[in-house]
């Protein structure tokens, strides 16, 4: 395992740690939330958890989730989640994020809006001073209607690009959707953007969360900080 997957592992468990018998728990997709999903099956094995449920955020977590043994429900059966623990492509000061380079970005906020505590786990590479300076905007758009999605988000500056598969097809979705890739630069005004993208019919979901941390585990050299939303 590279020290980059190390911080990831660090970071996870230890929010894995936080997951307390009887708990509804979401979990998050991608390379970081991965070793929680692990930890918290790690923990039912041993008998230290009990009585606790998952609410994947994709499939890969899914799988994730039943390889490990951890007992699954949906937001039908528990619409309210206690702890959901996720992962961020990006992070501002204010535990703003940009989320969805793995492309599960519509599950995550749902999953994310019905939570009562929201932990991301990120390694020392996710936190910047604002949004959009290290990584662009994903953009879950219909496929029916994506090209006047892109030519809308060309007019708001975005440089578009039509997410791919390894063999070239257009990347699908979980729900069937299609990803653009926006990059706008540093986005001065999170809020704005994002309510922009909102009164799109054909964008399904962007890649802005807002207000939706309260939690954040940075794993960096130094070790795990814990840092919680101002």
């Amino acid at each position: 395992m590279s020290e980059r997957d190390e911080r990831k592992r660090a970071a996870g468990e230890l929010a894995a740690s936080w997951v307390e018998p009887g708990m509804v728990v979401g979990l998050g997709s991608g390379s970081t939330a991965v070793h929680a999903i692990r930890a918290i099956g790690a923990r039912l094995a041993t008998g230290e958890l009990r009585d606790v449920v998952g609410v994947p955020t994709s499939r890969a977590s899914e799988a994730e989730a039943q390889t490990r043994g951890i007992p699954l429900t949906t937001l039908a059966e528990h619409p309210v989640v206690d702890l959901t623990i996720d992962g961020a492509d990006e992070v501002d000061p204010n535990l703003d994020l940009i989320k969805g380079g793995g492309g599960a970005l519509w599950q995550e906020k749902i999953v994310a809006q019905a939570s009562v505590r929201e932990v991301i786990v990120v390694d020392d590479a996710k936190p910047s001073s604002c949004l959009g300076t290290n990584f662009f905007l994903p953009v879950e758009v219909a496929r029916f209607g994506w090209r006047p999605e892109a030519d809308y988000l060309d007019d708001l500056g975005a440089v578009v690009v039509v997410r791919r598969a390894a063999d070239g097809t257009e990347h699908v979705t979980d729900s069937g959707n299609w990803i653009l890739d926006c990059t706008f630069g540093p986005i001065a005004d999170p809020e704005r953007l994002a309510a922009r993208l909102d009164r799109r019919a054909g964008i399904v979901e962007h890649g802005l969360f807002l207000g939706l941390a309260t939690d954040l585990v940075v794993a960096g050299a130094e070790g795990v900080e814990q840092r919680t939303r101002p």
